[in-house]
């Protein structure tokens, strides 16, 4: 097969600057979690998505000095030559696949607190950022910024350029957003100062303006310069000389970068999920980017569909379609759209996990893709599985886990079989993506059915509930249990721990609801598991007309909710519903009238009318089957994968069951373990200090 005529446009060499793009689409810079003390980790990371076709590849947010520091979140640095042995891995894979390498230059300002270098923050006008989540919190405030720090800021990006391209780099980024420094001086709300860096836009612009001729003057000319800027705050005020300040700022700095790269400025919309935006959802505040500027511009939106992508360069919104999100999800989305293999696609489905990776401070994961991060770790490619085995495998359960498992094994040349007990494949996805905005969810079952029904040593039973007499009567040579994990009706003592069932008329749990229970209100739903399912059930239920209110024993309604962006959106959710919420609280009693609670740290008693609770805390896995056919031991190779394993997200569900198929019958080697390059005798060249 080949490509499509409608999308060759996406596969056009654009000119960036001195460089040239061999097609449309642009890796552009996100987060991985890699940093500089895991260089052959990034680059088999970034690699892989130059091997899948992309045009541009770019690391992420990248230090240019220490007084830019964001520990304990995972960083990138520019600050001596090792850091440019450890680039220089990523830029030889990148542009192994004949791919440009770019990297964004970063200082964080006052929303890097400088954690571990203890340097003090630096700022426009001495005005922090006052986060409001513990992971971002500090004591510490930036100082007022004077004509010194700003000449060595200047000086800072020019030295870091020169590094960059030694290392390599063929794209150099100016970062002035997301409320880092460059961004604080472009925005009134931090840029208070009445200099010529203050007070008019195009005062405040000329920060960016300078850093762009010093970046472009370090190099020569050399490499392409990018200006990677927020317009969302700025699209909204309004500016005398144009329709709002992102115009004038645009309108100023057309000609200086060779490349826009446009975004919002809350991760919350910059990388908005699934479940409370669309595909493209970024369009309304980057659509004027053209009518402005002459430059190409890139930008993101979660493009899967390569429809999408063509109408978004028809139509002049972008030139080249980024990808983040899309590009973890599936590294080889280029090159199957290339081959016309679009159903092929493993299409990112906006669960942000990989947005939960760099808040937990580890490498990115990914719920589609189970190989990511790991490709130099463990050798694993998203697309190509060494055919090992001619044996024969029985998956039991056809959920996330049991769906993987049996894709890796046929992979792998076993002739599988897939018994599901029910009458559709998909496990807790059968349900769970009919809750409000949890539909494209569905994809990591879409995806894989669509590759074992086309694969010929795959046999599909679905309504084959098997005993573990009729498991050992199969004679399969491996067989896996993934029949998924249930959920409890156990409260959550003070101590956060889970503790006994409760025990009361009209208690429920979500496997209740997904048998289809009827819920009588008012009904309360009682929440420590703290992810999307208790948030999602509330949603639901109001939906259905219930009178509802959410407790939560956390501080925030979907706690977790916070570390894949969702928490503001569940928030704004509840308000549109007329859903009540209560926090830091515990369920201590109820009658099937009224609920029982305590504040979880003073132990005030409280209460409040319910017909019906629903309890979404603990989850417990296991296997009866497992355990019979584990206890005579006559199974020569018998593993148990998923949630029934271990109770998880389906992140966690997808990833065991690929490691389990992986590791059936095989002898795989130990992961290995990455390490940074040594450092010079000092950190910094004297010159730079």
């Amino acid at each position: 097969m080949s490509r499509l005529p409608r999308y060759d446009l996406l596969f056009e060499p654009i000119q960036i600057g001195p460089k040239v793009a061999k097609n449309r689409f642009f890796q552009v810079p996100h987060a991985s979690g890699m940093t500089n003390a895991n260089p052959r980790v990034r680059a088999a990371f970034r690699g892989t998505k130059a091997e899948g076709g992309w045009g541009v590849v770019s690391t992420g947010a990248c230090s240019v000095h220490p007084s830019s520091d964001d520990s304990p979140f995972p960083f990138a640095s520019l600050w001596d030559e090792a850091d440019v042995r450890a680039h220089a891995l990523m830029t030889d894979a990148v542009h192994e696949h004949g791919a440009l390498a770019a990297v964004e230059l970063w200082h964080g300002g006052a929303a890097a607190v400088n954690r571990t270098s203890r340097a003090v923050p630096l700022s426009p006008s001495g005005v922090p950022w006052m986060a409001t989540h513990v992971g971002f919190m500090s004591s510490a405030r930036p100082r007022v910024m004077d004509a010194t720090d700003i000449k060595a800021l200047i000086d800072w990006h020019a030295k870091a350029a020169r590094r960059a391209e030694r290392a390599g780099f063929d794209i150099l980024y100016v970062y002035a957003g997301m409320g880092y420094l460059p961004y604080q001086f472009l925005l009134s709300d931090y840029n208070r100062r009445t200099d010529s860096y203050g007070g008019t836009v195009r005062n405040r612009v000329r920060l960016v303006a300078e850093l762009i001729d010093a970046v472009r003057e370090a190099t020569g000319g050399r490499c392409a310069v990018a200006l990677r800027v927020s317009m969302q705050e700025l699209r909204a005020r309004p500016s005398e000389v144009a329709p709002s300040e992102a115009h004038e700022v645009i309108g100023l700095l057309k000609d200086a970068p060779d490349l826009f790269d446009v975004k919002m400025d809350y991760s919350t919309t910059d990388c908005a999920p699934s479940r409370f935006a669309d595909e493209g959802s970024h369009e309304p505040v980057i659509d004027f980017m053209k009518s402005v500027t002459d430059k190409p511009v890139v930008g993101v939106g979660r493009f899967t569909s390569p429809d999408t992508m063509v109408s978004m360069i028809r139509r002049g919104v972008l030139d080249l379609i980024g990808g983040a999100r899309p590009s973890i999800a599936d590294p080889f989305l280029p090159a199957k759209i290339e081959a016309g293999q679009i159903e092929d696609i493993r299409e990112c489905i906006g669960c942000n996990m990989c947005i939960s990776s760099w808040h937990d401070g580890v490498w990115v994961r990914c719920t589609q893709n189970p190989t990511a991060g790991e490709e130099w770790r463990r050798g694993w490619h998203p697309e190509i599985i060494r055919k090992d085995s001619a044996e024969t495998a029985l998956v039991v359960g056809g959920g996330p886990a049991g769906l993987e498992a049996a894709l890796v094994l046929a992979r792998r040349g076993m002739k599988v079989s897939l018994a599901e007990a029910s009458d559709a494949f998909g496990g807790r996805l059968l349900w769970e993506t009919r809750l409000p905005g949890l539909r494209q969810w569905f994809r990591v079952v879409d995806y894989r059915l669509g590759q074992l029904r086309k694969m010929p040593n795959v046999a599909l039973f679905a309504q084959s509930a098997l005993s573990a007499a009729d498991v050992r009567a199969f004679g399969a040579d491996h067989v896996v249990i993934a029949t998924g994990a249930r959920w409890t009706t156990n409260l959550c003592n003070d101590s956060e721990i889970p503790g006994d069932p409760l025990v009361a008329p009209r208690v429920y749990t979500p496997d209740d609801i997904a048998a289809g229970v009827t819920i009588e209100g008012p009904v309360a739903v009682y929440d420590f598991d703290n992810y999307y399912l208790g948030s999602a059930i509330a949603e639901d239920l109001a939906r259905r007309g219930l009178r509802v209110t959410y407790v939560t024993t956390a501080g925030a309604a979907q706690a977790w909710g916070f570390m894949t962006n969702e928490q503001p959106l569940v928030h704004r959710a509840f308000a549109a519903a007329g859903i009540d919420y209560r926090t830091l609280e515990v369920v201590t009693g109820f009658d099937g009238e009224t609920l029982q609670l305590k504040q979880i740290f003073s132990g005030e008693p409280r209460s409040f009318a319910a017909r019906s609770v629903v309890i979404v805390g603990q989850r417990t896995g296991g296997s009866a089957l497992y355990d019979a056919l584990a206890e005579t031991g006559e199974l020569p190779s018998l593993a148990l994968a998923g949630d029934a394993n271990a109770p998880g997200a389906i992140a966690h569900a997808v990833y065991n069951g690929h490691l389990v198929a992986r590791g059936l019958g095989a002898n795989l080697p130990p992961p290995r373990r990455d390490a940074p390059f040594a450092p010079p005798e000092l950190s910094m060249p004297e010159q730079d200090r």
